[in-house]
């Protein structure tokens, strides 16, 4: 039912005051009628148009009461609220399409008891509530309350409510509390149930607080939104005249002759959409995102953040490919060319080529090169892009510690672009290049994000077919693109990353390798870069030799061509000066070229001696000897470690030292021997060093060493300083591979050691180190600490 108030007519001559306590009952469904407040209502059901029919035929009254639930069209007596208003009819009219219009003014408040009938019409038995009294006491706080209700019904009306002048006019000269507030109540836009709260309050001054407060809500409304009217008007100001500003700024263009750029832009993303190849869901989000252009403003920041993402689409190079040059013999010659030895390595490539030349749509490896600094992973990516004839990328990974760096910034974010792995195919200009993917193992990571585990999708030949970059929120095809991962250590790499490497490691050089790849590379490569040629300078082998051993202390090359730099300087120097005499690169010369040798090999020990055993260590520059020096105090059997020693270093101390004590338990227990005493060891400090103490130093497999040192010690027997030995121990005795073989070999060879002793289960490792640096060695290999006893104490 619609709902629309009135003012009341106080001088209605059909104002009945004599209400008797029978009376058809009105249903309404979303109104609420107040005492003296004329209401037209318009009637459709047939119970309330019999009712209308029965109050019209006998004394014009009926009782209106609301309903509860207002979707219900018959509703019983508990679909009623109990309290409604007592009501003339004063007009009624009967519409064609046989509803009844009829108006209506409230009477008085009445209760309703119970309904006598339902049928054919509602009629119920009713009892008027009468209105409290305003005592003296509460009279000046009616009349405090009665204006600030007049005041905020003006306010409401200053706001824009849309009370009519009569109405506020007849509010101003009503001084009756309750009077006041139904007239208020009936002019406020209120639910059905807070118009039935104040209708069944009988109390006036009660009566005028609560419609007080309905009013207080109604102007914090009206406040509201009128701020928020005033701020739209005022957008939607400033919006015409910026449209008229930039429609005077594009006719100064046009007359200027600067043509429409937004236009010349959008035409030349379409002729690029032809010209790529691209897929059927890049196609679609381009030519959405264009369509999104030309709708939007030239000077607008969404048009900006287009055109940047629609020119990344359109410079990635989707389908375009380098022809690879599948030649086996040329790969290998290229590959010849740029490195020495590496056999592995080559085979690898030259594998991948046959496959390729197969099988057209193989998928790239993905290949990790470890191996310590200087060795050359980076030149062996360059050399193999020459050799497929693609192009190279490479992307340093080193301290990348945010998951965008990877896969790209959303576009959300003011400035974003694409990872880098899209920038780097973008500068490429082909989606097949050698990607190199420098220093993996040094990626960082925290509490926000891990670039590692982005990686992973980059890198998963499974996958990377459709990787997604947050920028550009499309699939891109990277299985085409020949993923080449360096490394220098594998431990801090984690393992579902590593899991999709394969790995090639890379050792260090020989001192051989080394004197080939410096006369091959080294030397023409800085003769040529500070100007100066054969004619200038001659290196000659025993002046290599001595760049190498005496200058240099590393695994790969670095520090050699910097060294061969600084002769190279020295030359130049000469050459620039007018000496035109050649001079030739000595062991003498390059003391007087460079100065004192900056490092010196280790030398064995001058004669064999007790708790002194001689190690070797991997370290990043490549293999070294080490020498374990274990004495004997006073004391009650506590260890003493010194010399920087990590943790697994400690542990194997610990493991070798408690070996040792079996072992003194043993001997003592032994028919012959030889007075060995069992309690030595807690009787004694055992205090173990390993010298060069300002180097940190760690790793498992100096564990048979110490123990060798520390059991000498018990026995009084001298180690053999010719034999050098490395393995890990358990405390049972056993003897555990080791890795770095081919770095330790090679330390032990050039420190003049005899024999090396090995685990049993690294002769097998044995087959892959070349000959070269196998000659002169004598190998033996044990299973237990015992064997390894036997090899190393001699007699006393």
């Amino acid at each position: 039912m619609a709902r629309k108030s009135k003012k009341p007519d106080l001088e209605s001559p059909d104002l009945v005051t004599d209400i008797p306590d029978v009376l058809p009952v009105l249903p309404l469904k979303d109104a609420v009628l107040f005492p003296y407040i004329i209401l037209p209502l318009s009637v459709r059901r047939d119970k309330s148009m019999v009712a209308i029919d029965r109050a019209l035929a006998t004394h014009r009254l009926l009782l209106l009461v609301s309903q509860r639930d207002p979707t219900v069209d018959d509703p019983d007596a508990d679909g009623l609220y109990s309290v409604g208003t007592a009501a003339a009819i004063m007009r009624m009219l009967k519409l064609p399409d046989g509803r009844t219009r009829i108006l209506v003014q409230g009477l008085a408040r009445a209760r309703l008891e119970h309904l006598g009938q339902t049928e054919p019409f509602l009629q119920g038995k009713i009892q008027l509530i009468e209105e409290a009294r305003i005592d003296d006491k509460s009279a000046m706080n009616a009349q405090a309350l009665t204006r600030n209700l007049k005041e905020n019904l003006d306010h409401v009306v200053n706001l824009g409510r849309g009370i009519s002048p009569e109405v506020m006019v007849i509010a101003s000269n009503l001084d009756d509390p309750g009077r006041l507030a139904d007239l208020a109540a009936s002019n406020l836009e209120i639910k059905v149930d807070e118009g039935q709260q104040v209708l069944e309050i009988s109390d006036p001054i009660e009566r005028l607080e609560k419609v007080n407060k309905l009013l207080n809500r109604e102007v914090q409304v009206l406040t509201m939104q009128q701020e928020i009217s005033s701020q739209a008007r005022g957008e939607m100001d400033r919006s015409q005249r910026e449209y008229y500003l930039r429609q005077q700024l594009q006719a100064i263009r046009d007359e200027l002759g600067e043509g429409d750029e937004l236009a010349s832009d959008i035409e030349g993303y379409r002729r690029a959409v032809k010209d790529k190849e691209l897929s059927t869901i890049a196609l679609e989000e381009m030519e959405r995102q264009i369509r999104r252009l030309e709708r939007s403003h030239p000077e607008s920041a969404e048009t900006s953040v287009l055109r940047t993402y629609l020119d990344w689409l359109t410079d990635l190079p989707w389908n375009t490919y380098s022809a690879d040059n599948l030649d086996l013999d040329h790969a290998r010659r290229i590959l010849d060319e740029d490195h020495f030895e590496l056999e592995k390595i080559k085979e690898r490539i030259i594998e991948y080529l046959a496959v390729r030349r197969l099988k057209k749509d193989s998928r790239g490896p993905i290949l990790c090169f470890v191996g310590p600094p200087g060795v050359g992973k980076t030149s062996l990516g360059r050399s193999i892009a020459r050799a497929l004839g693609r192009q190279f990328v490479h992307l340093s990974l080193g301290g990348v510690r945010d998951e965008a760096e990877i896969r790209g910034h959303r576009r959300t974010y003011v400035g974003a672009l694409p990872g880098r792995i899209l920038q780097s195919l973008r500068q490429a200009g082909t989606s097949n290049p050698v990607f190199m993917l420098d220093e993996i193992d040094k990626i960082g990571a925290d509490y926000r994000s891990d670039p590692s585990s982005a990686l992973l999708e980059v890198l998963d030949p499974e996958h990377n077919s459709s990787f997604s970059d947050h920028f550009l929120g499309l699939p891109y095809d990277l299985s085409q693109v020949l993923f080449i991962a360096t490394a220098n250590l594998l431990d801090p790499i984690q393992p579902a990353f590593l899991d999709r490497l394969e790995v090639l490691r890379l050792t260090g050089y020989t001192e051989d390798e080394k004197q080939q790849i410096a006369k091959r590379h080294l030397i023409p490569k800085q003769t040529e870069a500070h100007g100066i040629d054969g004619k200038n300078v001659a290196f000659t082998r025993p002046g290599i030799s001595c760049l190498i051993s005496s200058y240099t202390k590393e695994a790969g090359l670095r520090n050699l061509e910097r060294e061969i730099a600084a002769v190279c300087r020295k030359v130049a120097v000469r050459v620039a000066r007018g000496e035109d005499r050649q001079l030739r690169v000595t062991p003498k010369q390059i003391e007087r070229l460079l100065g004192p040798a900056k490092f010196h090999l280790e030398e064995l020990l001058s004669h064999d001696r007790v708790g002194v055993a001689t190690g070797l260590a991997w370290t990043a520059a490549g293999g070294d000897l080490l020498f374990i020096e274990a004495v004997a105090t006073p004391g009650k059997g506590d260890l003493v470690l010194t010399g920087q020693l990590g943790e697994v270093m400690r542990e194997s101390a610990q493991a070798a030292l408690s070996f040792a004590r079996v072992y003194a338990a043993r001997q003592a227990a032994a028919e012959d021997s030889n007075g060995a005493d069992s309690e030595f060891f807690s009787k004694h400090n055992i205090h173990v060093h390993v010298p060069a103490g300002s180097i940190p130093k760690d790793g498992p497999s100096a564990g048979i060493t110490m123990a060798t040192a520390i059991i000498s010690v018990f026995t009084g027997r001298p180690v053999n300083r010719r034999l050098a030995m490395t393995g890990e121990i358990t405390l049972r005795g056993d003897i555990l591979p080791i890795g770095g073989l081919k770095e330790k070999i090679m330390a032990a060879r050039l420190a003049g050691v005899e024999t090396l002793l090995l685990p049993k289960l690294n002769q097998r490792d044995l087959v892959e180190v070349p000959e070269p640096i196998k000659k002169g060695l004598t190998f033996k290999f044990a299973e237990h600490l015992g064997e390894v006893l036997e090899h190393a104490l001699l007699a006393k």
